[in-house]
């Protein structure tokens, strides 16, 4: 599920995550942090001792932390594609949907989707403006947020 939510990131994005995930600011991410933000997005699937196993290391500098996230994200991808189970796809999205849906009414609304950009340190004041809109445009229904359909055609959409 990690790979949904992070699949749109940009460079500058990740760089923004990696410096809020490094709460001590010494430029690097333990594997406590990464697990942290492993936790945050909904993708606890890893003990500390799997996720040291995979890494290799304690901690991770920016550039290794860019190679960990290419890593899953291809990882991911290949599941995805390789034996590409719609279940499985559907149930990341229904489980990413559920981290952006805060109150768990099922719908997501410009205030959640921003809450959740916060979390994750994405948010700057510009976004404010681009989160009401990108929910505007996928809100095929009108009623100003998105329920699980709509949240899915973007997230579809968008990945493609």
């Amino acid at each position: 599920m990690l790979f949904v939510i992070m699949c749109l990131l940009t460079p500058t994005d990740l760089r923004r995550i990696f410096e809020k995930v490094d709460v001590n600011g010494d430029g690097l991410v333990s594997l406590e942090e990464l697990n942290r933000l492993l936790q945050m997005t909904g993708n606890s699937q890893y003990s500390m001792e799997e996720l040291e196993s995979l890494v290799e290391k304690k901690s991770l500098g920016l550039s290794e932390f860019l190679f960990f996230y290419k890593s899953i994200s291809e990882q991911n991808n290949g599941e995805s594609r390789g034996g590409g189970d719609a279940q499985e796809l559907e149930s990341d999205l229904a489980k990413t949907f559920n981290v952006f849906d805060l109150d768990g009414d099922g719908f997501i609304t410009s205030q959640e989707l921003e809450s959740v950009l916060k979390r994750l340190g994405l948010w700057d004041e510009t976004n404010g403006k681009d989160c009401r809109s990108m929910i505007r445009f996928y809100d095929t229904n009108l009623d100003g947020r998105l329920d699980f359909q709509e949240f899915k055609t973007m997230m579809l959409l968008t990945k493609a």
